[in-house]
């Protein structure tokens, strides 16, 4: 169960839509955007590549993140990050 403080901090994450984007750029741009990122950000990524699903968590590993959630609405690959 998520609290209400852990929901606005979710609500003010930054967003990242790279719906639209074929592999490599999804997973290319997520490693750009975290490494913006001050430690303990949250970053929230859309994207349709179906390779995202693979690509996008090693990449959030490799730069030092954590994919926290990951859920697919149709051809929309949703990943909640954190820094």
């Amino acid at each position: 169960m998520v609290d209400d403080t852990e929901e606005q901090a979710w609500a003010e994450a930054g967003e990242l839509d790279l719906r639209g984007l074929k592999c490599p750029l999804p997973a290319m741009k997520t490693i750009r955007a975290l490494a913006r990122m001050d430690a303990g950000g949250r970053l929230v990524v859309r994207a349709t590549d179906p390779m995202s699903a693979i690509d996008i968590p090693h990449a959030v590993a490799s730069a030092g993140g954590r994919v926290v959630s990951h859920d697919r609405d149709g051809r929309v690959l949703t990943f909640q990050i954190v820094r």
